[in-house]
């Protein structure tokens, strides 16, 4: 235990060190009238790289005005998190502004400030309530992250056009689901149909299919499939917790555990969902090896481009998750509790939750979780009307607790091998129950 609480100061020292290294030493308002330098922690990657053009347009302008200027510091996609909870382990002040989400910012809300006063209006409610803890708001929503069924339109249509195709469909279905089905629209899809469609487009049971795969599932041990799968178990009427209680181990969760395994076990699916997540659920999308995915809206783009996906480009289009539910977080910047530059950090943040801040965001490339905002700018990525319609008729927000971010990791661990018939579904979720209940406690 010493040996280990030596090396967690050590590895806070570090990362305070490596920080500092990184940023210009001064900080707070400048004893010669200049301005005060406000130092934000940004991740690297299309959000990071959209945030710069907000902070050097802010700087140029309403930050000359304020007094203040901002330094982005670039982290590791991969170690922001950990490198902030080093800095907050050792209450550094060297960054103003820590880079947060919903999944996490209830294990930071012991060194955050709450953002007091703060207008949401311009928000997605479901996007505000996930950045809350014990009813106080610790996180500034940035980008939204949502789900999507994507599908192959063409495939669909000329399904929805053949009768004899619809014919074979009725028979698979009634053989899957105990009783025949008309195929439908996917607008309008339940997990049933998500489960029958998977049957129908796989060759496993109907040689003539298009796609070798109904669809690709992202059972890989890794905590964001475990916001995925939260979406069939929500779509199926579950939650993760009931009053404060575990709720795993439910007939929702059951049903939500028992149609990936047999989707997987049917062959309905690629033996290699097992791996797969973000990617891979893409590459299926895009060679064509797969007719639909529940995916992450961020993945649309792509595949509406002729350069990236020349093979399914113009092809692909966007429904509601089967079931009718969506995990939605937020990305985040929040107030470190131990800055010392406090006011000019707040001075930022009221200007960021703005809607003329978050438009120059959306048009440098980020899908901010104001509607308005997205529905002003959907000519700049199409998907953008659609995340707008979905998150405020279906998005839903898993429980905020300190341990939320290890909850995620630990139910896919639990989880991921019943997801895939390795494990007994009702031994798997037992197991998750337990775990969840402890990090509930």
């Amino acid at each position: 235990m010493i040996k280990k609480s030596m090396a967690a100061v050590g590895a806070a020292a570090l990362a305070v060190a490596v920080l500092a290294g990184c940023t210009s030493p001064s900080g707070g308002t400048s004893q010669t009238g200049q301005a005060s330098t406000v130092k934000m922690v940004a991740w690297p990657g299309p959000e990071g790289d959209a945030m710069g053009k907000v902070v050097d347009s802010y700087n140029a302008g309403q930050g000359a005005k304020d007094g203040v200027k901002v330094e982005l510091s670039l982290l590791s996609r991969q170690d922001t998190f950990s490198k902030e909870t080093a800095l907050m382990a050792s209450k550094s002040s060297d960054m103003d502004i820590y880079w947060t989400a919903s999944y996490n910012v209830g294990q930071f809300a012991a060194s955050l400030d709450p953002l007091e006063g703060t207008d949401t209006t311009n928000y997605f409610p479901v996007a505000v309530d996930g950045l809350k803890y014990k009813d106080k708001l610790y996180g500034l929503p940035l980008d939204v992250s949502n789900h999507f069924l994507l599908y192959r339109k063409d495939l669909i249509d000329a399904l929805l056009k053949d009768p004899a195709a619809q014919a074979e469909y009725a028979k698979i279905s009634a053989t899957v689901l105990g009783k025949a089905r008309a195929p439908k629209d996917p607008q309008s899809w339940d997990l049933d149909d998500f489960k029958a469609m998977a049957a129908y487009f796989s060759k496993s049971d109907n040689p003539s299919s298009p796609t070798e795969y109904g669809t690709i599932l992202q059972a890989k041990n890794l905590l964001y499939n475990t916001m995925i799968w939260n979406d069939v178990l929500w779509g199926f009427g579950g939650n993760w917790a009931d009053n404060g209680k575990a709720a795993l181990d439910s007939d929702a969760g059951r049903k939500a555990v028992q149609l990936y395994a047999d989707i997987y076990k049917n062959k309905w699916t690629s033996p290699d969902s097992s791996q797969a997540e973000f990617p891979e659920t893409q590459a299926a999308l895009q060679s064509g090896s797969a007719a639909f995915a529940i995916q992450w809206s961020a993945a649309f783009a792509d595949l509406n481009d002729a350069a990236k996906s020349p093979q399914v480009a113009g092809k692909i289009a966007i429904a509601p998750v089967p079931g009718g539910k969506t995990h939605v977080h937020a990305l985040a910047v929040s107030l470190n509790k131990y800055s010392k530059n406090k006011d000019a950090a707040k001075k930022l943040l009221t200007y960021l939750a703005t809607p003329a801040a978050m438009t120059q965001y959306a048009e440098a490339g980020g899908i901010p979780a104001m509607p308005q905002v997205l529905d002003a700018k959907k000519s700049i990525n199409p998907v953008f009307a659609q995340v707008s319609e979905s998150i405020a008729k279906n998005g839903y927000a898993e429980p905020v607790f300190p341990k939320t971010f290890q909850a995620y990791s630990k139910i896919a661990e639990d989880l991921s091998g019943a997801w895939v018939g390795q494990t007994p579904v009702d031994e798997a979720l037992k197991t998750a129950n337990s775990d969840l209940q402890g990090l509930l406690e």
